[in-house]
């Protein structure tokens, strides 16, 4: 497990409040790819170029998100969205470059709950903000749904408040679950590749290959739980966003 630890690369995690570490180095390393891949998009060409056209296409993917899920009013909060999105995806797809061939190993930034819960909680934030900014008092009717009689709103008010409280908990427990545990799946193939090799005999070596069969697969899936993960995420935020626009 110790891919997942945070180590301090400056100051000491017991005494100094500031210390940098392994985590916010590679979130250093994301944020400088995004700046590269924004600038690089960034031309303004009446005929875009090859990344001109990836990186609209990416704000263009994005904007209509918002549009299917929130409407026109969408479109303000297309840099958050877009934001979230991109860094989830970066970090996700960076910790899965094979960079320990060189000496470095990634940390998949994503595997970390606090990450994860900061970014749902600040998305929680603006769904609160926007939402009582716009309604004030009457965004609570979002918990009372329309037409329910007022007996079974004694029973469904509750619920519907604590499902809407969770939002945050699940926006970050998703996206953690998924990339620790392809993580250690690759591990514990890889052990077995390791093991198997270690082992001899006729059964060893067989061991080993099926593992290895098993890790392309799982890292092939790996690749695609990346852009789905950041995907679920942004759609999510999206949906949560609608609720506070217009309340449904």
């Amino acid at each position: 497990m110790h891919q997942f630890q945070i180590n301090p690369l400056a100051g000491n995690l017991d005494g100094s409040p500031f210390v940098f570490t392994n985590s916010a180095l590679w979130m250093l390393i994301i944020l400088a790819l995004l700046w590269l891949f924004m600038l690089g998009g960034m031309k303004r060409q009446l005929v875009p170029g090859r990344w001109q056209a990836m990186v609209e296409g990416v704000t263009g993917f994005v904007e209509s998100m918002l549009s299917m899920s929130v409407g026109p009013q969408g479109r303000k909060f297309v840099p958050w969205v877009f934001t979230i999105f991109m860094f989830i995806l970066f970090a996700n797809l960076l910790g899965l470059m094979p960079l320990a061939l060189v000496g470095v190993h990634p940390f998949t930034v994503t595997s970390q709950f606090t990450i994860t819960g900061v970014m749902a909680v600040m998305s929680f934030s603006i769904v609160l903000i926007t939402g009582f900014w716009r309604h004030k008092l009457h965004f609570f009717s979002l918990f009372v749904p329309h037409g329910t009689p007022f007996l079974l709103k004694l029973l469904i008010v509750p619920i519907e408040f604590i499902s809407f409280m969770v939002r945050p908990f699940s926006l970050a427990i998703r996206l953690f679950v998924a990339m620790i545990a392809g993580h250690i799946l690759v591990e514990v193939f890889a052990n077995f590749v390791v093991q198997g090799l270690n082992a001899g005999g006729a059964i060893g070596p067989a061991i080993s290959a099926v593992s290895f069969v098993f890790i392309i697969g799982v890292m092939a899936l790996e690749i695609l739980v990346c852009a789905i993960q950041a995907y679920v995420f942004a759609l999510l935020t999206s949906l949560y966003i609608n609720d506070a626009v217009n309340l449904h």
